[in-house]
């Protein structure tokens, strides 16, 4: 193996663990979102409560998976790719912290802007690359 081919290969090891982690980090802010919709209106009904959450996870999921997942259908606005990005990660930060959950939030918070600045260094995280 050749310098050339180990730099190589860490970068590929690396791209695929920032995007794996990318994944996860997509996951958790589904459950941030459920939570937080959850734990924000601590006095209210729980059945409400229960479907906000629920509501709150699924526009994300529709909202995601149209303008932001890999295999999108609509790719011609990057300002909703991005938008619809800091919306539901903002949104899932913004209501865990909300829901008296704050140092998770901080966690997730800064693990999603870490995911992001790395991988926009390897130079995977636009929309072009989404294509």
């Amino acid at each position: 193996m050749t310098g050339t081919d180990g730099a190589g290969g860490l970068r590929k090891v690396m791209t695929g663990s920032q995007l794996a982690l990318r994944f996860l980090l997509e996951l958790a802010a589904l459950v941030a979102l459920a939570v937080g919709g959850y734990g924000v209106w601590r006095s209210g009904p729980t059945v409400l409560r229960g479907l906000i959450a629920a509501a709150l996870v699924a526009v994300a999921i529709v909202l995601w998976g149209r303008y932001a997942a890999p295999r999108r259908p609509v790719r011609d606005s990057a300002v909703a790719w991005y938008g619809v990005q800091v919306l539901i990660w903002g949104g899932a930060v913004a209501l865990l912290a909300a829901a008296g959950h704050g140092a998770w939030a901080t966690g997730l918070g800064v693990l999603m802007v870490l995911n992001t600045v790395v991988l926009r260094s390897l130079g995977e995280w636009s929309p072009a690359i989404e294509r």
